[in-house]
């Protein structure tokens, strides 16, 4: 799997951003210990997931592609793929669940994308995309559970090894587990002495528990801030992958990831959407125990304004 991520990388070159790796004197004061940000928030669309999105689509046979792409996402890999589409001509139909942030749902159909929303209590979003497929034709592009999804978000980890060297520990964001899993392959390749733990908010469990039990969990529409991550479970792409790359997998409350998107933004400038501060807030928490040079993917900075100001009008409950 290892060689994929590499072959990724070349075929990204040129179409992602390098995104930048930032520190913050305050948080190392905080957490004791020297801290490194990979700046996903930064990437085209906003979030790592243009990295999977891109190598999936430019793996497909031409034939395959130019019939159009079809996909279902709450918003970050609905945006890259229509993106993707767009730079490389092709129609693109995205399933999307009616309560996705709106700020997603503007931006993927900015993109061009044609957007069919759903009641995600009464419907199933892969049935819909399958329906879809079959009515409209092209490929399916999932958001997670593929080989080559799986390989293009492990990039980041290869970029961030080449900006700052090693690291002690690395840790990721956890939904589907594509960029869990892709980070967890890449840093075993480049980095094997680094410790990758995944985090996932402790009202979308399924990844901790699957993790920890060797059994697949599901929770459906968990109702976390965090909304890339509620995705029902791994997938069987990912969870053979996070169980044999990944060393650990810990949980946040909802007050711990809101308090590390206002960290972010008050203290470091930047905007990071809840699922992408999961990191941080295993840290600011204590829930994660730092070890030596750690990383943190910040994995996208997509957040409606409704949410942002409900985050930011909490900030009297920090300590």
């Amino acid at each position: 799997m290892f060689e994929h991520v590499m072959a990724a990388r070349q075929r990204l070159e040129g179409h992602a951003h390098v995104t930048p790796v930032m520190t913050s004197a305050t948080f190392n004061d905080r957490v004791g210990a020297e801290v490194f940000f990979k700046c996903e928030n930064f990437q085209r669309i906003g979030a790592f997931k243009f990295r999977g999105a891109f190598n999936a689509v430019a793996c497909l046979p031409d034939d395959v592609r130019k019939k159009g792409l079809i996909t279902f996402s709450s918003g970050n890999h609905a945006q890259a793929v229509a993106l993707v589409g767009r730079l490389m001509g092709v129609p693109v139909t995205v399933v999307m669940p009616d309560n996705a942030p709106e700020t997603k749902r503007v931006a993927t159909e900015g993109y061009g994308a044609d957007v069919v929303l759903y009641d995600p209590r009464h419907a199933s979003r892969d049935d819909l995309a399958r329906a879809l497929q079959e009515e409209r034709g092209g490929a399916l592009v999932p958001p997670y559970d593929h080989p080559d999804i799986i390989a293009g978000q492990g990039t980041a980890t290869l970029e961030m090894h080449r900006q700052i060297g090693s690291l002690d520990m690395l840790l990721v964001p956890c939904g589907g587990g594509g960029l869990l899993s892709g980070s967890a392959v890449a840093a075993n390749g480049v980095m094997p002495g680094c410790r990758v733990i995944g985090v996932e908010p402790e009202l979308a469990d399924d990844a901790t528990r699957s993790f920890r039990t060797g059994v697949l969990h599901r929770v459906d529409n968990p109702p976390t801030i965090a909304d890339g991550t509620r995705t029902p479970s791994l997938g069987e792409h990912t969870f053979p992958l996070i169980r044999e790359y990944v060393s650990d997998m810990q949980t946040v409350s909802e007050e711990a990831i809101m308090a590390a998107v206002r960290f972010l933004f008050f203290r470091m400038k930047i905007v990071v959407e809840p699922s992408g501060a999961l990191g941080v807030a295993a840290l600011l928490s204590g829930v994660v125990k730092p070890e030596g040079r750690i990383g943190v993917v910040l994995s996208g900075g997509n957040i409606d304004h409704a949410t942002m100001i409900r985050i930011l009008a909490a900030a009297s409950h920090d300590a």
